[in-house]
């Protein structure tokens, strides 16, 4: 089956059409950038630009960078503060024409993760930990294959602040850091996501993924640590998949 999913990031928007019985991309990736600030009608519209490129009339799937519960906005980390409380799944079903599911965008990711990625052995027993390096940290939490939505992990204190303040790619990328400074950083956030949760396997994502064979080596943790096979996809695919058929 073909769908759209759209995954709204901090910095950018990016979307295609996902064949979802497979994973595999039916079209390039259309991306535009995130616009400043992210208000509800801004980042609707930028989402509605990537639907008419894309050509796609029916439903579609969003990631969404926040913690979504029965369809209302809760936070508001690295987007406006004026989503905070918004009916979100009303404002993009009303906006585009057609009915729309928005979810964490880190939890859609983590979905396709679990269906086509490296979470596929796991997708029945123990627990998968999916950590999205970008422009701050998102998390997904599945235990025996099942979803607990809207951790937030990236929030955890580290050194007296938000871990995404501390070890985020985007972090990495304004302090100049190396790869050796800041994969023990990224290692001390693991270690501490392994002693509270004890997840057998964490998957890490976001655009940084494609770098693993770079920091790998100062990464010392129990819990096996692996990429993404979907890389940077992962959210466009996990949004499609959870698109309202």
């Amino acid at each position: 089956m073909e769908q759209l999913g759209i995954d709204i990031g901090g910095t950018g928007i990016k979307g295609a059409i996902v064949n979802t019985t497979t994973g595999e991309r039916i079209t390039e990736r259309v991306r535009i950038k995130t616009p400043q600030p992210a208000t509800p009608e801004a980042v609707i519209e930028t989402a509605r630009k990537v639907k008419e490129e894309l050509g796609w009339q029916g439903s579609a799937g969003f990631g969404f960078p926040a913690a979504i519960r029965n369809g209302i906005v809760k936070t508001a980390s690295n987007i406006a503060k004026e989503w905070i409380g918004k009916p979100i799944n009303e404002l993009f079903t009303h906006a585009l024409g057609a009915p729309a599911r928005v979810v964490n965008d880190v939890d859609a990711a983590g979905v396709a993760e679990m269906s086509f990625g490296r979470g596929r052995e796991h997708s029945g027993s123990g627990s998968v930990m999916m950590i999205a390096l970008g422009t701050g940290i998102g998390s997904a939490l599945f235990t025996e294959g099942h979803l607990v939505p809207n951790t937030e992990l990236g929030h955890l204190i580290l050194h007296n602040q938000a871990a995404e303040l501390y070890v985020s790619n985007r972090v990495r990328e304004t302090q100049d850091l190396n790869w050796q400074e800041w994969g023990l950083r990224l290692n001390e956030y693991l270690n501490m996501l392994n002693d509270r949760f004890w997840p057998d396997l964490i998957i890490l994502g976001g655009g940084v993924s494609k770098k693993f064979d770079r920091f790998a080596k100062y990464l010392e943790v129990e819990a096996e640590v692996v990429p993404a096979n979907l890389r940077n996809h992962a959210g466009i695919v996990g949004a499609a998949m959870i698109a309202p058929k």
